[in-house]
């Protein structure tokens, strides 16, 4: 037990502090404007008493991709580049339909 306690410790340390950089600190901070887009969400159905995704949940979502995506490529991972680049082609094109057919939130 106390090996494995060892190994979490070394492998959270390596993660945590060795591996910080400007990097991860991009990651953290396009971690929170993906993450926001839920807060946003939340607090809009809450008050509408319905399920609605505001416009502002939209551009959390492309903030937060486009950090995420630049995170992914600088890390070179191929699996979080193709789901970060098809997230941003999606959230463009509601933004889209939201300015082509006026601002309204869907429910």
């Amino acid at each position: 037990m106390t090996d494995t306690v060892g190994m979490l410790s070394s492998y959270l340390y390596d993660v945590f502090v060795t591996k910080f950089d400007g990097w991860v600190v991009l990651g953290f901070v396009a971690q929170a404007l993906f993450t926001m887009r839920f807060v946003v969400q939340w607090i809009a159905s809450e008050r509408a008493r319905k399920s609605v995704i505001p416009v502002a949940f939209w551009f959390f979502s492309i903030g937060g991709g486009t950090l995420l995506l630049a995170y992914a490529l600088y890390r070179r991972d191929p699996v979080f580049i193709a789901g970060q680049a098809f997230g941003l082609v999606v959230y463009f094109r509601n933004v889209y339909f939201i300015i082509l057919n006026g601002r309204q939130s869907s429910t």
